[in-house]
């Protein structure tokens, strides 16, 4: 990959998302936002000034979709690619089912970047979800992150709740509460906000607490391809320049919707959206249904989503599909009422618009509220007069192009006389879709989209030359330093790194020296605090890493950046309170003070006696609860997360930044040390080691030094060739 240029990362988690034959409307899930960030990437990969962009989503592996979705890598464009990362196991799962694996994801992200071998310029997450993952690894490379949102939790809350939803229903079906903490800390971090309209900005963003903290805002609407959504009159004037696919999704989409009316001569009513409730589709089909003019002179066409049985889809989905085939029926609109099943989107979609148009017909956006509103776009651009909601995007849409009629859409009689005001005056008909089709040209491209956006990332990427001398002038973000160097050794800090200062300062400076090749840590029992207080006492600097409370907690230097993906990876089937409850009875067992418990780490002091060990774990036994237990130094006895030590963490850094075993040493003394000496890295133990280490002597890839302390540490570094 060459580096003149930007490299960008954009990640949009949820939906099902690829380079071409896009199943919008197949879930809730799967709706504008995909369609969104695919043409996004295509349109910033034919800049010059773009080197390389990749749209991150998630890897899928299930029988019910298809597999294009469980390729890794997919190549849309020169400069194009769809990556996916593979997060909360195989199967296609809703979006709020994704939250507690975003760590997981995160964590998996690294490793990509630095099999690259190349830090991105941007971040930028679309949606809460990929949100927060962009925002995290922003963090982490010091790199400028980018939003955008696509919809908002306080307004969806807020919907919901007049609906009639009960707050834990919605928190339950929606993740409500995290998805808004989520979008506060993205308000409150992110350089930059980009937004497709300005009632987004007030009506969304203005319901966040951060949201008067900061002056980000920027709105640049979306775009469509013209050579795709071109006006319905090209078929008359231009025959020649129809494409036989063209042509024969148009004769598809007559065959299927002459199937359900009776005189499909009639100008048609379009709807197309996802069967979700708050697409308000009922709120048309009523308008239709108790309206006798417009059953008259016109059919209806609803396109709601792609759908082989109802019964097995999602209860909102089955609930709103449902409810149209009753309506059907109760205003009886048999022959005049069309339900498709199923469309193609990228053929027999802009066909769709086109054939309205021919028709004389109007396109409909119903929604109760309507961030954005693509469709209206794409619509338009093929020459339909749109009627649409009044609350959200398509009050910036009809202002900018003068095309259609705004309705409150809660109102089924307003959307009713809209629709007939349009189709009973042709005067006002083609003034609507001569408007359209000139305004979007005009207001909404990709080309357009991306010059603005680009001009405002400008502001926010530092030019090459300054990022160089700003990362020579202080040290790179962790990010950078883990995926930038090849080899990690981590040491205990007491007697080990700590015991003799000469020796200590000529590792401190052999690690300096050879800071583009090592990143280094410290793996100890100290809490942080302790190790904070153990190196500013012996004057260490506070290196890459530092892994404390005997492997529980990572952080990261210079800013002490709490690893969240490991905090989650050790919570699992970690019982703090049931474990002190099995113990307390335990009368040689005694607590030691606050500042050694931890949340993940329960600490007693207790005699150096087999039987007694062989107690504690028998009563940890009885209660089935499964956890490390580790004695160390003749007294410390330590409580661990089964998932937690020393040397499982350090094995979790192996893995989250793709350190090849052979590059990875780790140094000790004693036997809180055990663990990470015998992993797979190669080990030294220093010549003052505790007794405890004596039974692994002579094991493969463990050197034991006869020099004590950090001198130790550098004749391993010299065994191994690191040095």
């Amino acid at each position: 990959m060459k580096n003149s240029g930007y490299y960008l990362q954009l990640f949009s988690l949820h939906g099902l998302i690829r380079g071409r034959n896009l199943e919008l409307g197949r879930d809730a899930d799967t709706g504008g936002q995909v369609k969104y960030v695919l043409e996004l990437a295509k349109a910033l990969g034919e800049r010059d000034d773009i080197n390389q962009v990749d749209l991150f989503t998630r890897l899928i592996e299930d029988k019910r979709v298809s597999p294009d979705y469980s390729e890794p890598i997919e190549f849309i464009g020169e400069k194009v690619r769809i990556v996916r990362i593979k997060c909360g196991g195989k199967r296609y799962i809703r979006k709020e089912l994704l939250w507690r694996h975003l760590e997981e994801y995160i964590d998996k992200t690294f490793r990509f970047i630095k099999a690259e071998n190349r830090v991105p310029d941007l971040f930028h997450g679309h949606y809460a979800d990929a949100g927060y993952i962009a925002l995290e690894l922003a963090r982490a490379f010091d790199t400028p992150f980018i939003f955008t949102g696509h919809s908002m939790g306080r307004n969806k809350r807020l919907k919901l709740l007049e609906d009639g939803l009960s707050k834990n229903k919605i928190n339950k079906q929606y993740k409500i509460d995290t998805r808004i903490d989520t979008e506060e800390e993205i308000i409150e971090h992110a350089d930059l906000i980009i937004t497709s309209t300005r009632q987004e900005i007030q009506k969304q963003y203005g319901l966040y607490k951060e949201f008067n903290k900061k002056k980000q805002f920027k709105v640049i609407p979306p775009g469509i391809d013209l050579d795709i959504f071109f006006p319905y009159y090209e078929y008359h004037l231009n025959p020649e320049t129809i494409t036989p696919e063209n042509k024969q999704a148009r004769v598809t989409l007559q065959e299927e919707l002459h199937r359900f009316w009776i005189n499909p001569e009639k100008p048609f009513i379009l709807a197309l959206c996802r069967p979700d409730q708050r697409k308000n589709i009922s709120g048309l089909i009523e308008a239709y249904g108790r309206n006798k003019d417009l059953q008259t002179v016109a059919n209806l066409a609803v396109f709601a989503g792609i759908r082989q049985d109802i019964s097995d889809m999602e209860e909102n989905e089955k609930d709103v599909l449902t409810d149209m085939l009753l309506q059907m029926d109760y205003f009886d609109l048999y022959g005049k009422l069309a339900i498709p099943k199923k469309h193609n989107f990228a053929t027999e979609v802009p066909e769709l618009y086109r054939l309205c148009a021919d028709s004389k017909g109007v396109f409909v956006n119903p929604a109760l509220v309507e961030p954005f509103g693509i469709t209206l776009i794409e619509a338009a651009a093929c020459g339909l007069p749109i009627v649409a909601t009044n609350d959200g995007g398509p009050v910036d849409i009809i202002a900018n192009c003068e095309n259609g009629i705004l309705v409150d859409s809660r109102k089924y009689e307003n959307i009713a006389e809209a629709i007939r005001s349009i189709l009973f005056h042709p005067d006002l008909w083609e003034k609507y879709s001569n408007n359209g089709i000139n305004g979007v040209k005009f207001h909404y491209s990709w080309q357009a989209h991306c010059s603005t956006a680009i001009g405002k990332l400008a502001k926010l990427l530092p030019e090459k030359t300054k990022k160089i001398e700003m990362e020579k002038a202080q040290k790179p973000s962790f990010g950078k330093r883990l995926t930038g160097t090849n080899k990690l050794m981590i040491t205990d800090i007491d007697n080990t790194l700590i015991g003799e200062s000469e020796s200590m300062k000529e590792l401190l400076q052999i690690l300096e020296e050879n800071s583009d090749s090592i990143a280094w840590g410290v793996a100890t029992g100290r809490s942080l605090g302790l190790t904070l207080d153990a190196m500013t006492e012996h004057n260490i600097p506070i290196p890459d890493i530092l892994i404390c409370s005997v492997g529980t907690e990572i952080y990261y230097g210079p800013d002490l950046r709490m690893d969240k993906g490991w905090q989650q990876t050790i919570s699992h089937l970690w019982k703090a309170e049931e474990i002190k409850k099995s113990l307390e009875t335990l009368p040689f067992l005694t607590s030691q003070e606050a500042e050694g418990q931890r949340s993940h780490k329960i600490s007693y002091f207790m005699e150096d006696d087999p039987d007694l060990f062989a107690r504690v774990h028998q009563k940890l036994g009885e209660k089935r609860l499964r956890c490390e237990v580790i004695f160390s130094h003749g007294q410390f006895l330590d409580i661990l997360p089964y998932r937690a030590s020393k040397g499982k963490a350090i094995s979790y850094l192996q893995y989250k930044y793709n350190f090849q075993k052979e590059n990875v040493m780790v140094a000790g003394d004693s036997g809180n040390d055990e663990d990470m000496l015998v992993g797979n890295t190669y080990g030294v133990v220093v010549g003052n080691y505790s007794v405890e280490l004596e039974k692994i002597k002579g094991r493969k890839k463990i050197y034991f030094s006869s020099k004590e302390y950090s001198a130790g540490i550098i004749d391993g570094l010299r065994k191994y060739k690191f040095i």
